[in-house]
């Protein structure tokens, strides 16, 4: 069996840190690994607009911002087919099928559903497209027979949800679709990477984001004025690295080498962080040290955006052809749900042959 990989964001806005650690650079890792047949990455604009449906502007600016942030992260279209969700009409078409197979119970259990509708306040007003987007996304998954999703570990639930729904349907009519298994980030760390202001989530509503598009000025800016340890008032006293959001950061980016170009002093983060926790080191030092290590990790980005920015015809054009090849895997499974379901009425032969016999009796 091909091994398939389906992952993608929804267009909110630009894509920050927390996504680069989270999934896209380990995306890029797999592109290119070779371990993989094929590669789906989608702008989920379908599933942003499930609570954003009085602002589609947002999402249609924002299309474009994503597809540049995949690209300077080193997405490539000639080895991944990216795509839009929305032009993917199967994709809908899938939903409806697989809503039959899903109770209203199953879907108020799932953790990840109950955790956005309470980070969102929708409550009693939860829009039905949001409340049933685990429908979605395996839809989204089954249609290109994904067989790795790559997500953080928030998203599992999601992952279970489409497991159950390829189960139910296989059993009930017949195995045609994959079952996906999720493939969470290798660094704990990367799994969620707390924002600038120390909360749990970096969030583009709540300001404490380092975007992939920022100038290396707002990032070191966004650097210097990091949350660290609140106790950590005097450069003598002792410091506290869990919460300590800096720490955090070096724990998702700095390497080894970092330390020869910028610290040399230290072998190492462990020496580092012994010495901060001890007292003596003061965060100023150890900020600009970050600052460092993430220049040399997003300034490639930066340069490789800018060249990107200079035909964005093309950026749609890209987009445009990875959707049409999409389309085309997706009206493949739908194909093949439909015969398993017996709702191929035209295209069975057999059926429009024995009714015929039935009736010319």
């Amino acid at each position: 069996m091909s091994k398939i990989i389906l992952t993608g964001d929804r267009p909110t806005g630009r894509l920050h840190v927390g996504h680069y650690v989270g999934s896209l650079k380990r995306r890029v890792e797999l592109q290119n690994s070779g371990e993989y047949d094929k590669t789906f990455i989608m702008i989920a604009d379908a599933q942003a607009l499930t609570d954003n449906i009085e602002n589609p502007e947002k999402i249609r600016q924002n299309i474009i911002e994503v597809a540049l942030d995949y690209l300077s992260c080193g997405l490539d279209p000639a080895k991944s087919t990216l795509f839009i969700q929305s032009q993917i009409s199967e994709l809908c078409e899938l939903t409806f099928y697989y809503m039959d197979l899903v109770t209203v119970a199953r879907l108020q259990r799932n953790p990840t559903v109950k955790a956005e509708i309470q980070m969102r306040n929708f409550e009693a007003s939860i829009p039905v497209g949001f409340f049933t987007y685990p429908i979605s996304q395996a839809a989204d998954i089954t249609a290109f027979k994904a067989t790795t999703v790559p997500v953080g570990e928030d998203q599992l639930p999601m992952i279970e949800q489409t497991r159950e729904i390829v189960r139910k349907f296989n059993a009930v009519y017949s195995e045609v679709l994959v079952e996906p298994e999720a493939l969470i980030p290798e660094n704990e760390v990367c799994m969620r990477l707390p924002g600038t202001d120390g909360k749990a989530k970096m969030s583009k509503s709540l300001g404490n984001c380092i975007y992939l598009a920022d100038t290396a000025d707002d990032v070191k800016k966004k650097i210097m004025s990091m949350y660290t340890d609140p106790e950590h008032l005097q450069v003598s006293d002792p410091g506290h690295i869990e919460g300590n959001t800096v720490f955090t950061y070096l724990d998702a980016f700095c390497l080894e080498e970092h330390f020869e170009r910028y610290l040399p002093e230290y072998a190492n983060l462990d020496e580092l962080k012994a010495h901060y926790k001890r007292g003596g080191l003061g965060d100023v030092k150890v900020k600009k040290f970050l600052n460092h290590v993430m220049q040399e990790e997003l300034e490639p980005i930066r340069n490789r955006r800018k060249e990107f920015e200079k035909d964005i015809p093309e950026i749609y054009n890209i987009l445009k052809k990875g959707s049409d090849t999409a389309r085309e895997t997706a009206a493949q499974t739908l194909s093949e749900v439909k015969e398993a379901m017996r709702i191929n009425y035209f295209d069975d032969a057999e059926l429009i042959k024995d009714q015929a016999a039935k009736y010319g009796e």
